[in-house]
């Protein structure tokens, strides 16, 4: 065997560990070695324990593929189907899957002790936008210097704040102070 034999022979090796260790991998036609397996037709119709040799027989026959569904049940459970149009479908099912999951994000919120009246109304119209696209938002009150004497006015902001916004959302885990800020997190009502 020459040099590039050996590397393609090598290569191919490695591609077909690589596929086997993939979650999505299943075994089809020759690939299947047990000696009997149990079939169910294209149409979704069981045909019963049959001879592996018997079972991709019948797929040859109707042009199509024997693979192996279930390698774990005793004996396998293997089907007979088209297999690029079934990894096909496979992939369209977890794409859509995976676009109807609901993702929650956390927005973060900073806010100073000496905020301003109106400033705090835009903040507060802010964070109940958020609320109401169903994010989590955590609002700190920062304290810098002397400030941090005076955090009673950080927990009347707050305490202010959870009062307007309690039809937008609720309180995850109360005020919680953490150094020089004081932090609450609101959650979307469900």
């Amino acid at each position: 065997m020459s040099p590039k034999g050996a590397i393609s022979f090598i290569k191919g090796i490695m591609k077909i560990q690589t596929n086997k260790s993939s979650k999505n991998f299943l075994r089809k036609n020759e690939q299947i070695r047990v000696p009997e397996v149990r079939l169910i037709n294209s149409d979704g119709a069981m045909l019963g324990i049959t001879n592996t040799r018997e079972a991709l027989a019948k797929a040859r026959e109707q042009e199509l593929d024997l693979v192996e569904i279930s390698p774990t049940a005793q004996p396998p459970v293997c089907k007979i189907l088209d297999y690029s149009k079934y990894l096909y479908e496979q992939g369209k099912k977890n794409k859509d899957a995976k676009r109807k999951q609901k993702t929650t994000a956390l927005k973060e919120i900073r806010l100073k002790s000496r905020i301003a009246s109106h400033d705090l109304d835009v903040k507060v119209k802010q964070i109940e936008g958020f609320l109401r696209k169903k994010d989590m938002v955590r609002v700190y009150v920062m304290f810098y210097g002397r400030e941090n004497q005076h955090k009673d006015i950080g927990f009347t902001m707050l305490n202010e704040m959870k009062t307007r916004l309690a039809e937008a959302g609720d309180i995850d885990g109360g005020i919680q102070t953490q150094g020089n800020r004081v932090t609450v997190t609101f959650i979307p009502k469900a």
